[in-house]
C-alpha cells in the first residue's frame, strides 16, 4: 500500500492493533502535512507525508481516546490526551525498534522534539500516569509490584 518501507511498517503497525489507516488524497490542507483523523481512522497521503513518525503519534490520540468518542468525526483531544498521545507514540516507537527521533521530529512538538526525545531517552515520561489510569501500561515503579513489565511494554494499545 506504501511504497516507502518506514511508513509501510508504521502504518502496518496501527492497522495491528485495531485502527484503520486510509492511503488516499488529502486535497485540502491539513494539520500536519499528508496525514489526518478522520472518524477514528488515520488517513495518509502519501504523496504529502514528510514525517512517517506522526503516522504514530496521531494514531496515538485515537488509541487513548474514549471507546465511545474514537469514531467521532473529528477529535478533540484535551491536554492530558495530548501528553497520553506522546507516551503511546514513543512506546509504538520503541515497541518497533524506531527511534524517537522519527516521531518527535524537529519540525513539530512546538520546538520541543529534542526535550522529548531527552526526556524519554532519560525515563521521564510523560503522559504515562495517563496510560496507566486508562489500564494500557504500568508506571515502571510499580511494574514489579504488579508483576508486570514496565513502561514503555504496553499491556494493552488501545483504551
Amino acid at each position: 500500500m506504501f511504497s516507502d518501507p518506514l511508513t509501510a511498517k508504521l502504518a502496518a503497525f496501527v492497522r495491528g492493533v485495531g485502527i484503520d489507516v486510509h492511503a488516499t488524497e488529502l486535497a485540502a490542507p491539513t494539520f500536519l502535512p499528508g496525514l489526518d483523523i478522520h472518524c477514528g481512522a488515520v488517513l495518509v497521503d502519501a504523496a504529502r507525508l514528510r514525517y512517517p513518525g506522526d503516522i504514530l503519534h496521531e494514531a496515538g490520540h485515537i488509541a487513548v481516546s474514549h471507546p465511545e468518542q474514537r469514531h467521532q468525526p473529528r477529535l478533540t483531544p484535551d491536554g492530558g490526551d495530548e501528553m497520553a498521545s506522546l507516551a503511546w507514540s514513543y512506546a509504538a516507537a520503541r515497541h518497533l525498534d524506531v527511534e524517537a527521533s522519527i516521531v518527535f521530529h524537529p519540525d513539530g512538538y512546538k520546538g520541543e522534539s529534542s526535550a522529548l526525545v531527552a526526556n524519554f531517552s532519560e525515563g521521564h515520561y510523560i503522559g504515562v500516569p495517563l496510560l496507566q489510569l486508562y489500564g494500557m501500561t504500568v508506571e515502571p515503579r510499580l511494574a514489579a509490584a504488579r508483576g508486570v513489565e514496565p513502561y514503555p511494554h504496553m499491556l494493552r494499545w488501545l483504551r
